[in-house]
Order: C-alpha cells, then structure tokens, then sequence
C-alpha cells in the first residue's frame, strides 16, 4: 500500500476539486487558461530534474509505483506539477465566480443579511 500513497494523495486532490468544475468558469474547457497555469510548474520540473541529478535530493522507493521518467524524475513527481496547480485553479476559479455572484448593494458594498 505504501507504494501509491503519492498517487493516492494526488487522486484525493484530483477527487475533490472535479466538482468545482462546474462550479467555476470551466478550467477544462478554458485550455489556454489552464496552459498558461500549468507552464509555470515547468521551473520547478526543470529544478526537480537538476536536484536529482546532482544528488541533492532523492524520492524513497517505498512510496512511488517505480517508473521514472528521463532524468531519474519519479513520475509520481511530474504529475504533482500537473495535479496540483490544476486543483488549485479549480478552486480558485469557483471561488471567483462564487464571489461574482453574491448580492451587492449601493457603491459595491455586500448586503447584510
């Protein structure tokens, strides 16, 4: 079991945030949005890729499936890149349109309820 506690994890994020897909302003049907989330994580992709390769930091075998992907990078790790900026622009696009929606009054100020 404890070789997909990674997997487990992202697919938990994954799981949780799918709804608000729907909540939101449709992150999967904004690719260009979401592309331009996901570039980003290509740094760290790139810093992950140097680490390991000079010995800086290395991922225990115990917890990953054991593909790895060119540069010794687990792929467990690539797909965090992936994972979690997606979750976090679901939930940040629900959140805005949430916000969007709520009932205003005079010069912008939220009505008390």
């Amino acid at each position: 079991m404890d070789r997909w506690q990674y997997f487990l994890v992202l697919a938990a994020c994954l799981i949780t945030t799918a709804p608000l897909e729907f909540v939101g302003s449709g992150v999967y049907r904004r690719p260009r949005r979401l592309a331009l989330a996901l570039t980003p994580a290509l740094a760290f992709v790139v810093w992950d890729l140097i680490a390991i390769a000079a010995g800086v930091w290395d991922f225990s075998a115990r917890y990953l499936v054991g593909v790895r992907l060119p540069g010794a990078i687990p792929l467990e790790e690539l797909l965090f890149f992936i994972v979690i900026p997606l979750c976090g622009l679901l939930t940040f696009s629900a959140v805005e349109r949430l916000l969007a929606i709520r009932p205003r009054g005079r010069a912008g100020k939220e009505v008390k309820k």
